[in-house]
């Protein structure tokens, strides 16, 4: 059964497989300009690690990506509608991917074990394109059933992968401190450096925002957007940094530390809110969730006296 699952994804047809020279090209432009500026924002341990990670999440990609690709296959032949490769399926398919890739990304912010999986996405202090390439890990074991449902309707599986792989590269050049605005329209519809830096930032007002893919319009219409403010820069990292450059720490901290926290829950509830409870929650301490430290940044400018 699993061999009849298992269906070697074509690379060949993968746009990210053409878009790796670019990558390159422009991680090279940047730390040169970087230089140029004295911008410290590629530090060469944090780098390796995240090229490390990229390298390692290629690895299991492939794997899972074949594995997905072999069940969509599968549940494609039982679509409730034929949509088929047509001009007006890829405008369906960016709506719709898009959107998936919103909730998909809100849950891994909000669910600590697909937090777990997500976090080291955004455990360096620095913030560059590099970081793009520090891809999860344990994200590729799940993250394709979230997408499972376009076949279903009639999405072509090879269509879906496109997509989320055209997603995927336009996700890359928003990881970046050069570029500061664009004109107010482009800001309102699109994700943007400006939006993403938010997404990357650790101060309590940022947490949990701007969960975009392409279209900033999700966070927007959902109540998760938040505007990067010229008072508040964005610092960069998570509210509890990890200190290390180490790959497999870096994919395991938050596996580990969750584990640790279901060892000392006195109760089985306890032990499931550890797991599925969002980030921050604990049975005997203080409420750390991120909706729970916005929260003290609106009171602290709710008890300001206006001057």
């Amino acid at each position: 059964m699993l061999l009849s699952i298992f269906k070697l994804y074509p690379t060949e047809q993968d746009p990210v497989a053409y878009a790796i020279p670019f990558f390159i090209l422009l991680i090279l432009i940047e730390a040169y300009v970087g230089y140029k500026q004295q911008h410290r924002n590629y530090l060469s341990k944090d780098a390796a690690a995240s090229i490390a990670m990229g390298i390692g999440s290629v690895l299991i990609n492939f794997v899972m990506k074949s594995l997905a690709f072999g069940v969509y296959t599968i549940v494609y032949e039982f679509r409730l509608f034929e949509i088929g490769w047509h001009w007006w399926s890829w405008v369906l398919i960016f709506f719709a991917d898009d959107f998936t890739f919103y909730w998909y990304h809100r849950f891994a912010h909000e669910i600590r074990i697909l937090w777990a999986a997500h976090v080291n996405h955004h455990s360096s202090v620095e913030y560059s394109l590099s970081i793009a390439l520090r891809q999860s890990w344990g994200e590729l074991l799940f993250k394709y059933f979230f997408w499972l449902w376009l076949p279903v309707v009639g999405f072509p599986p090879m269509m879906v992968f496109m997509m989320i792989s055209i997603s995927l590269i336009y996700q890359f050049w928003v990881h970046t401190e050069l570029i500061h605005k664009f004109p107010k329209w482009v800001e309102f519809i699109m994700n943007t450096p400006s939006h993403h830096r938010v997404h990357h930032a650790s101060n309590y007002r940022y947490l949990d925002r701007n969960h975009a893919g392409i279209l900033i319009i999700w966070d927007r219409m959902f109540g998760t957007f938040s505007e990067e403010l010229d008072e508040e820069k964005p610092v960069f990292g998570i509210t509890v940094n990890i200190h290390t450059f180490n790959p497999f720490k870096i994919a395991s901290h938050e596996y580990i530390a969750i584990w640790h926290d279901i060892l000392r829950a006195p109760t089985f509830k306890d032990k499931l809110n550890y797991i599925f409870q969002a980030p921050g929650w604990s049975h005997d301490g203080p409420d750390l969730r991120a909706k729970v430290l916005r929260k003290t940044v609106g009171n602290q400018q709710s008890t300001v006296s206006p001057q």
